[in-house]
C-alpha cells in the first residue's frame, strides 16, 4: 500500500511540475511558429483555428499577450477588437485581413 501511495504522490508531483508540462508546449510553439510563417492572404480559417489551438498553451480558449508570438504579438492590440487583453478565435481570424 505504501508503494502505491508513494508512486501516486510522485506521479502527481511530476505532472504538476512546469518543466514536465512545458515539454509539449515547446513542440506546440515550434509548430505554431511554422504555421504562422506559412500564413498568407490565401490561408483558411481552419489554419487560423489550428494556430489558435497551438498558441493557447493554457487551454483557456483565449490567447494572452504571453502566449502570442510573431505577427500575432506584433499586431495584438489591433487584433484585440474588444480590448479584453486577450484574443478569442474570431479576433485571431482578423489576422487574415492583415495579411492582404
Amino acid at each position: 500500500m505504501k508503494k502505491i501511495a508513494l508512486t501516486l504522490v510522485l506521479t502527481v508531483t511530476m505532472f504538476s511540475c512546469n518543466s514536465i508540462q512545458n515539454i509539449g508546449s515547446s513542440s506546440n510553439l515550434k509548430q505554431a511558429a511554422t504555421l504562422l510563417g506559412s500564413l498568407s492572404s490565401n490561408s483558411t480559417v481552419q489554419q487560423v483555428s489550428t494556430l489558435f489551438t497551438l498558441l493557447d498553451t493554457n487551454k483557456d480558449e483565449t490567447i494572452s499577450t504571453t502566449e502570442a508570438i510573431g505577427s500575432v504579438s506584433e499586431n495584438f492590440n489591433v487584433l484585440d477588437t474588444d480590448n479584453s487583453t486577450s484574443l478569442n478565435l474570431t479576433e485571431l481570424t482578423g489576422l487574415l485581413a492583415l495579411l492582404k
